[in-house]
């Protein structure tokens, strides 16, 4: 895979006596593409995301999910335009009648999620999410589904809700007139599916490797520590094997940072491996974290390959 992004840290630039220095990045953006595998297809999606002047944070793609993860910062206008771009671009490239992957998905691009990254920002996060669906559906065709704090059907706040039917099922969902799209229809894209475009708050998403070499363990330990099972507020959590790898991982979304930090999350993981006999190998971040999200002891949680640039904090001070 190449090196998508740069870890070189950029030198801080003097600025005219007297000015002002620019304003905090507000938004955030996180499209994820059904696309982990193919070095091409991601450095197009790469330079779409681009095109427009969003800065790119941090791109992490899973050959076993087959999923990438890019995470970028901008202004409103910057921001739709080079997603907007991706999206086509992954409408002209991944073809989900022949994605083979681990993770639940319904669309070639498959959810953007924008976050607000400083107060007062959720109105014009709410305006870009609109803007967006609306831009998917009469400029690519592409139906969405809306979730979060743009969600207009009050079910569909949850992303999983929607997303955990896959591609195959939901296209049969949406032909017999149930589980419309929010945005666009009344029928799925045929090779693109649809996207769930929302608003939601920081999260972290985290996987667990267990020396386990199937599911079993793994979907057990997720569903001991994820919400909907009576496990930690705010963490969604699935078993997964990594056939790369040959090896098991808990993957979890930890989305109530105020109440559950990445540690928490690790260490009930930890707790359940140990009763059911299964060593924990590490873990990984998939994209960028905020820094206390981590704890007061990041090393302990054995990240791979754990580096500053992983920082939220310290990539958005690189823009």
């Amino acid at each position: 895979m190449p090196a998508l992004v740069s870890s070189a840290r950029p030198q801080p630039q003097s600025r005219p006596e007297g000015s002002r220095p620019a304003p905090p990045i507000g938004i955030e953006c996180v499209p994820n593409f059904s696309e982990g595998r193919r070095a091409a297809t991601l450095d197009g999606l790469q330079v779409s995301i681009q095109s427009a002047g969003a800065a790119l944070l941090d791109v992490h793609a899973d050959p076993d999910h087959n999923r990438s993860v890019f995470t970028c910062a901008g202004s409103e206008r910057e921001l739709e335009l080079g997603v907007a771009r991706a999206a086509a671009w992954a409408m002209e490239n991944i073809d989900l009648r022949a994605h083979r992957g681990a993770h639940p998905r319904i669309g070639a691009i498959d959810v953007i999620p924008v976050v607000p990254l400083v107060r007062n920002s959720t109105p014009a996060c709410l305006r870009l999410a609109r803007s967006l669906a609306q831009a998917l559906w009469h400029d690519l065709g592409l139906p969405v589904y809306l979730y979060g704090s743009a969600a207009r059907i009050a079910e569909r706040a949850r992303l999983e809700t929607v997303r955990k039917i896959g591609f195959e099922r939901l296209r049969e969902l949406v032909r017999a007139g149930r589980v419309q799209p929010d945005v666009g229809g009344p029928e799925l894209h045929p090779t693109a599916g649809a996207c769930c475009v929302g608003v939601r708050e920081p999260m972290v998403a985290f996987n667990v490797l267990f020396d386990a070499r199937n599911a079993l363990a793994a979907s057990a330990i997720a569903k001991a520590v994820r919400q909907s099972s009576g496990g930690l507020k705010g963490v969604k959590a699935l078993g997964l094997y990594m056939a790369s790898a040959d090896r098991a991982q808990v993957s979890m979304n930890i989305t109530r940072l105020d109440r559950v930090n990445v540690a928490d999350a690790y260490d009930a993981v930890c707790a359940e491996a140990a009763e059911r006999g299964v060593a924990v190998l590490g873990s990984e971040l998939v994209g960028l974290a905020p820094r206390a999200a981590l704890g007061a002891h990041p090393e302990r949680l054995r990240i791979r390959g754990f580096h500053p640039r992983m920082l939220l904090e310290n990539r958005l001070r690189s823009c």
